[in-house]
């Protein structure tokens, strides 16, 4: 089970929009990543790659935790509001929920639920 402590080091690290960082720090070796209902993403170096892929074409971006966060045991879910400004002068607003299931202080299992219209940018 996660401390609060650890959860908050873990949005604030999303929140610095150090999101590779964060999956470096805080998921397990050969942790999964899901988007709504397509496969998953597994193994902890593929989450950074696909991350950092993603923050490329990024020219800023806002990343923010709307509380309250909840935590049940090993089951923890927050709801983010991500901001990006893409380096080809789009827009894209996201809203989601992440389901995460953590073992000890390391994200092992994570789902994200958002509309898939909110991808399409502005």
């Amino acid at each position: 089970m996660p401390s609060e402590e650890i959860i908050e080091k873990f949005i604030a690290r999303v929140e610095e929009n150090k999101h590779d960082k964060a999956i470096e720090e805080f998921y397990s070796i050969d942790a999964s990543m899901q988007e709504n209902q397509s496969e998953p993403r597994v193994g902890r170096d593929l989450l950074v790659e696909n991350e950092r892929k993603v923050l490329s074409r990024v020219g800023s971006m806002t990343s923010k935790c709307i509380r309250p966060v909840f935590i049940n045991e090993d089951n923890v879910v927050i709801r983010w509001v991500f901001h990006f400004e893409w380096l080809d002068g789009t827009v894209t607003e996201i809203e989601e929920m992440a389901h995460q299931r953590w073992e000890g202080e390391r994200i092992v299992e994570e789902q994200f639920f958002y509309d898939p219209k909110q991808m399409i940018p502005k």
